[in-house]
C-alpha cells in the first residue's frame, strides 16, 4: 500500500487526535518555557524569586478561572472555533514576554508581564475541557482512557523537551529569542486546525461511513449547545463533579511541586549548573509522559474487568501514595541522584492517574463532559494557585523540605477522595446504561 493510500485509510478520528496531542504539547511547552528562562530573567529584569512567582502564579489564575468558561465556549461555538480563538490569544501572550522589556521596565514591566501570564492561562484554559467534547463526539466510549492518556503523553513531552530546549537557546541567544523562537510552531498548528477540523464526525467530508458505523453509539451524544445557569449549577454542584474536583486539586500541589519548581530546585538544592539542571529536568515529564500512556491503556483495561466503579479507583488508589512516598525519599536522600530519580518516578506515578481523572470527567458528563472537564480542572488549578506561593515562600528561604511534605500529604488525600467517587453515577442523577449509552464495563 503506497503511503498516500495508508493516510487515506486512516481514520479521520485519529487526525483530529493528533490536533489535540499537538495542542497539548504546545500548551505545556508554552507554560513551562517561562520558569525555564526565569533563571536568567531574575538578573536581567531585576526580579525576585518572590516576583517570578507570581509572575507564574497570575498564569495558574488565568487558567483556573477559565476552565468553566472555556469548557461553555467550546459548547456553545464549537471545538473549531474554540480552539483557533485559544491558540491565537496564547501565542500573542507568549510572545509578550520577551518583547516588553524592549519597550518597558521597572514596575511596568512586571505589571505586564503578570498580564501576559494571566492572558496565557486564560487561553489555555479551555484546551482540556474542550479536548473532553472532542473526545466524546470522535471516539468510541472504550477509546476514552486511552486517548485521554496518550493526549497526556503529549503535555508531558511538550514539557521534556523544553526545559533543555530553552536551557540551549538560552545560552546562544539569550532567553528572550529563546521564548520566541520556541514559540513559532503553534502557528502552523493553529492554521491547520482552523482549516481542517470540523466540530463532529458528521460535518466533516471525510469521514466514511464505516468510520460513522463506528461511532453510531454517540450520534446522540453531542455536546450541549445551550448554556444555563441552572445546567452549570446543576452540574457543579453533583458530589462526582466535587469530589473529582477535590481530590484534583490535592494531587496537582504536587504536580505544580515538581513541574514548575524542579529546575531551580536542582540549581538551589542540588546544586546542579544552569545547562545540567535542563536535562535532568527532562526525567520528571518523560517519566509523566510514559506514566499517562500505561495509564491510560491500564486504566481502560480495568474497566472492562472490574465495571467502572473499581475500574476508575484502583490506579489512583495506588499510585498517588506511591508518589507522596517518592518526594518523602527525594527529601531525606542524601544523593542528589538519587533526589532526581526519586522525582522522576514520583512524576510518573503521579500522571498515571490522568487517564482515570479525565475519562471519569467523561463518564459521568456525557453531553456536559466539557462541563465537568472545566470544574475537574478548575479544582486542578486551585492546587497551582495554593501551592506556587507557598513553595515560592518556602523555597525562598530554603524550607524545600517543608515543600516536599506537603506534596506527600496531599498525595496521600487525593488518593483517600477516590473511595466516594463513584463513575457509574451521571450528573443527570442516572445510573450509566439507563439513558442509552452503552454500559461502561464492557465499553470503557
Amino acid at each position: 500500500m503506497s503511503s498516500r493510500r495508508q493516510w487515506a485509510a486512516v481514520r479521520i478520528r485519529w487526525r483530529i487526535f493528533a490536533f489535540l496531542f499537538s495542542f497539548g504539547l504546545i500548551a505545556y511547552a508554552q507554560r513551562t518555557s517561562l520558569t525555564i528562562a526565569a533563571e536568567r530573567m531574575m538578573p536581567d529584569l531585576r526580579l525576585t524569586q518572590l516576583q517570578i512567582g507570581w509572575i507564574e502564579q497570575a498564569f495558574v489564575i488565568g487558567y483556573a478561572l477559565f476552565q468553566v468558561p472555556g469548557g461553555l465556549i467550546g459548547q456553545v461555538l464549537g471545538a473549531r472555533i474554540a480552539f483557533t480563538l485559544f491558540g491565537v490569544v496564547a501565542f500573542l501572550a507568549i510572545m509578550a514576554v520577551p518583547v516588553a522589556p524592549v519597550l518597558l521596565s521597572g514596575t511596568l514591566l512586571f505589571a505586564v508581564l503578570v498580564a501576559a501570564q494571566f492572558l496565557l492561562g486564560a487561553a489555555q484554559g479551555g484546551v482540556f475541557p474542550v479536548s473532553n467534547g472532542v473526545f466524546e463526539a470522535w471516539f468510541p466510549v472504550r477509546q476514552w482512557s486511552l486517548v485521554q492518556g496518550v493526549q497526556s503523553m503529549g503535555l508531558n513531552l511538550g514539557a521534556a523537551m523544553t526545559p533543555p530546549l530553552i536551557a540551549a537557546l538560552m545560552q546562544s541567544v539569550g532567553w528572550q529569542q529563546a521564548l520566541a523562537w520556541s514559540s513559532m510552531p503553534a502557528v502552523l498548528v493553529i492554521v491547520l486546525w482552523a482549516w481542517y477540523a470540523r466540530n463532529s464526525p458528521r460535518e466533516h467530508p471525510a469521514v466514511t461511513e464505516s468510520e460513522l458505523t463506528e461511532l453510531a453509539e454517540l450520534a446522540d451524544a453531542q455536546p450541549a449547545s445551550r448554556f444555563s445557569w441552572r445546567r452549570l449549577l446543576h452540574v457543579i454542584a453533583h458530589r462526582n463533579t466535587m469530589l473529582l474536583a477535590l481530590s484534583y486539586l490535592a494531587m496537582n500541589y504536587s504536580f505544580y511541586l515538581i513541574s514548575n519548581w524542579c529546575f531551580l530546585y536542582l540549581i538551589q538544592q542540588r546544586h546542579f549548573p544552569v545547562l545540567e539542571s535542563g536535562w535532568l529536568s527532562m526525567g520528571p515529564p518523560i517519566a509523566g509522559g510514559l506514566g499517562a500512556g500505561i495509564g491510560g491503556v491500564v486504566t481502560g483495561r480495568l474497566c472492562r474487568k472490574l465495571g467502572p466503579l473499581w475500574g476508575f479507583r484502583l490506579v489512583p488508589l495506588v499510585s498517588l501514595p506511591l508518589a507522596g512516598l517518592l518526594l518523602l525519599l527525594a527529601m531525606h536522600t542524601e544523593s542528589a541522584f538519587v533526589a532526581v530519580a526519586a522525582l522522576t518516578a514520583c512524576f510518573g506515578c503521579i500522571e498515571l492517574n490522568e487517564a482515570a481523572y479525565w475519562a471519569t470527567s467523561m463518564a459521568v458528563g456525557r453531553s456536559d463532559s466539557m462541563m465537568v472537564g472545566g470544574v475537574l480542572n478548575t479544582g486542578g488549578n486551585l492546587g497551582g494557585i495554593i501551592g506556587i506561593p507557598v513553595v515560592a515562600w518556602l523555597s525562598g528561604h530554603h524550607a524545600w523540605g517543608t515543600a516536599f511534605a506537603i506534596g506527600s500529604l496531599c498525595a496521600l488525600l487525593a488518593a483517600l477522595a477516590w473511595l466516594a467517587i463513584d463513575a457509574t453515577q451521571l450528573v443527570t442523577g442516572e445510573t450509566s446504561g439507563q439513558s442509552g449509552e452503552e454500559p461502561l464495563r464492557t465499553a470503557v
